[in-house]
């Protein structure tokens, strides 16, 4: 059976991605500039008998299909996409980890922009719903998230309110995102650890993984427009709920 592969581009992505796992880079390609900083990742593949080599730009644009490949792009391994088993929650629940769960975030965009925002905050457990409108992580998604992709790990579920009854028998308080009529606080409880969910970019949160939350939360605006992005109000509600603690 030939290994699902996807490509990284830029060079702060395939550094994150050489780093934490140098075998899964099966190939290596690059522009003649960026090859005078990649020197141990060439010296490392060489040793595996792996290909890299220097190519001209509008070749990293058909090897990664797409204009944006920072000049250089490796072709790696998929990730294989697991549900967390109990044992997992109730580590989760003691280390008090914060927990981002994405219900059918559609866009590869908004999802590699979340897991950017959830690395630079430090939540590295990230939950998306296995239904056809997730998106997964892609070759779009890891360009965008620069390298945050490789400081967390990304579960797939397939019962997103059952996993958050479970977090919430853990000890987790769980707030779901809304556009509107949610706790503009936040409803955060000491020394409980919390759980965010963020929803689809045209539907919200389905009304049974809504129900199943502790709460939900707002972000107040003028009213002047009717929503924010999703990866945008992701970033404040993660900032507000998990980013505030460490200051």
């Amino acid at each position: 059976m030939k290994t699902k592969e996807l490509t990284i581009c830029g060079l702060a992505a395939v550094k994150a991605r050489f780093q934490n796992e140098p075998a899964s880079i099966l190939r290596l390609f690059f522009d003649n500039a960026t090859g005078r900083k990649v020197g141990p990742m060439c010296k490392a593949l060489a040793a595996t008998r792996k290909v890299y080599r220097s190519v001209e730009p509008a070749e990293l644009v058909k090897i990664s299909g797409s204009i944006h490949h920072g000049g250089i792009v490796a072709v790696v391994s998929a990730p294989t996409l697991l549900s967390p088993k109990p044992s997992d929650l109730k580590l989760w629940a003691a280390k008090k980890n914060p927990v981002l769960m994405l219900d059918r975030v559609g866009n590869a965009h908004n999802l590699g922009a979340l897991i950017r925002t959830a690395a630079y905050l430090g939540v590295t457990q990230i939950v998306i719903a296995d239904a056809p409108e997730s998106a997964r992580p892609n070759d779009a998604a890891y360009r965008v998230a620069e390298g945050g992709m490789e400081q967390v790990t990304v579960w797939l579920v397939r019962d997103l309110p059952r996993l958050i009854g479970d977090l919430r028998a853990a000890g987790y308080s769980v707030m779901a995102a809304a556009t509107r009529g949610g706790h503009p606080e936040g409803g955060k409880v000491a020394n409980q650890p919390v759980a965010l969910v963020m929803g689809n970019e045209e539907h919200g949160i389905t009304p049974k993984v809504s129900a199943a939350c502790t709460r939900q939360v707002t972000i107040p605006g003028t009213g002047a427009v009717e929503s924010l992005n999703v990866s945008v109000a992701g970033a404040i509600l993660m900032w507000e709920l998990f980013g505030r603690t460490k200051n």
